[in-house]
């Protein structure tokens, strides 16, 4: 590692943390998903919400430089109404917010590099 240059070290860290926005951004895209089918399906007996979970294995590449994660659908444990359905509009509703404002704060983080690139361009 001591040999490495800058440019060599950057390339490296920056394709890490490209497989890492891409990687978050398919998790926050399933996450939206399966909000929206809880939403759908509020109303509907014995339905049970589905949870996305990625971050804790996305951190686990990150840290092990790699940087990619698949995230992994499974059923909300909460407790279920008197209908069986377990669906909490509230719930959903702060996980929505939560879950869009993490998508386009990735996006941002995904176009920075192309932004820089462009002034850089422009510059000249």
């Amino acid at each position: 590692m001591g040999h490495e240059t800058t440019l060599e070290r950057f390339v490296v860290f920056n394709s890490v943390t490209s497989m890492a926005i891409e990687s978050a951004l398919d998790g926050l895209a399933l996450r939206q998903r399966a909000i929206a089918n809880n939403i759908a399906n509020v109303n509907t007996p014995g339905y049970h919400a589905r949870r996305v979970e990625f971050e804790s294995a996305l951190a686990k590449s990150v840290a092990e430089g790699n940087g990619q994660a698949t995230a992994s659908t499974s059923a909300s444990l909460e407790p279920t109404r008197l209908d069986g359905s377990n669906v909490n509009l509230d719930t959903e509703t702060l996980s929505n917010i939560d879950t869009v404002l993490r998508y386009q704060f990735a996006t941002q983080a995904a176009s920075g590099p192309f932004n820089s690139i462009r002034t850089a361009l422009r510059s000249n």
